[in-house]
């Protein structure tokens, strides 16, 4: 499952990010927060494709499924 599944209002723990994700963009995910072991949240899924809003710590970022669909999450929580 990539946090690209989670639907919103629910939570799932980063398990990983899949092995093609270029090593810069791997850094910089894990600076903003998203790094194996953290609980991220979905917050809000709009329709029509548009990007994602997911809860970080105290945070939210947008990510669209080119870079959402590149991180593995675990079971919901």
């Amino acid at each position: 499952m990539t946090l690209w599944d989670l639907k919103q209002g629910t939570s799932a723990t980063v398990d990983s990010f899949v092995s093609s994700l270029e090593s810069s963009y791997r850094t910089r995910l894990s600076e903003l927060g998203f790094h194996p072991g953290e609980l991220i949240s979905c917050v809000l899924s709009p329709s029509l494709g548009a990007p994602k809003l997911y809860r970080v710590n105290n945070s939210v970022y947008s990510l669209d499924d080119s870079v959402a669909s590149l991180i593995r999450v675990g079971t919901d929580k």
